[in-house]
């Protein structure tokens, strides 16, 4: 039987533990490609590399390591990498799935907006291939992924038989906990960041700073949000949708 092919990209480099537990997850049943940014690319969202050329290394040591994946580096962002596998690396054979992560941290709520794996699912999503984006809410370089793997799992084998609309994507999120309550499939949570650039001196006395921040939720009553599931122990599973179109009451003023 022919397995089917799953793109696979982050936004933490192909260096992070996390693309490497989806790699070894997802090749036990499928051809898996992955193809990621040089060094961490978060918070690039679907931001692409316009004046600067790109460059594609194949990592052909961790392919040895990892029988069943191909590997390669674009010294680009997340959805670099995708356009790269789509119009150079693949050769002209199209995925099955784009599956991105697993990233280091939380991608709930608005971080969606702000996420490089999620603008590679989004990248996928807008190439017309289902597209999922996976992450645990825990940013150590050492955290522990065994817990959500199963999940992983179950989620990429449900959309290979369950095609989702057109332009829709999945936002998956695991809390860092090993005793997860399963999964549950809801809304983001109204938030914002509250952020902060704190100020610093380098050695020659000059000014620079660094972001910091505090997330706030704007609906800490609600229990059925992301944040709210996660803080109970459940993997969350929001459906995105690539069209941000709003319904607008009164802009039609504007039409002429």
């Amino acid at each position: 039987m022919n397995k089917p092919l799953i793109l696979i990209s982050n936004d933490d480099g192909y260096r992070a533990n996390g693309v490497h537990q989806l790699a070894k997850l997802l090749s036990q049943f499928a051809e898996v490609v992955a193809v990621c940014p040089e060094g961490p690319q978060s918070g690039k969202s679907m931001a692409i590399t316009v004046a600067e050329p790109l460059r594609v290394t194949r990592l052909t040591a961790y392919a040895a390591e990892e029988p069943g994946v191909e590997w390669y580096a674009v010294n680009g962002t997340p959805a670099d990498c995708v356009k790269m596998a789509m119009h150079k690396i693949l050769k002209g054979r199209r995925p099955t799935l784009v599956c991105t992560g697993i990233n280091h941290g939380s991608n709930a709520a608005i971080n969606v907006v702000y996420s490089g794996t999620m603008g590679a699912a989004f990248e996928g999503c807008a190439f017309g291939i289902p597209s999922a984006g996976f992450s645990l809410c825990d940013h150590s370089h050492q955290a522990d992924f065994t817990p959500m793997l199963p999940y992983v799992r179950r989620v990429v084998e449900w959309m290979l038989v369950n095609p989702l609309p057109e332009g829709v994507c999945l936002n998956v999120n695991a809390p860092a906990v090993a005793d997860l309550k399963g999964m549950k499939v809801t809304r983001p949570c109204r938030g914002h960041w509250d952020d902060e650039y704190r100020e610093y001196k380098d050695p020659q006395g000059h000014t620079f700073y660094l972001l910091s921040g505090e997330y706030i939720n704007d609906e800490p009553e609600n229990p059925d949000t992301d944040e709210a599931l996660l803080s109970r122990g459940y993997i969350t599973i929001v459906p995105v949708a690539l069209d941000s179109t709003a319904p607008c009451p009164g802009i039609e003023f504007l039409n002429s």
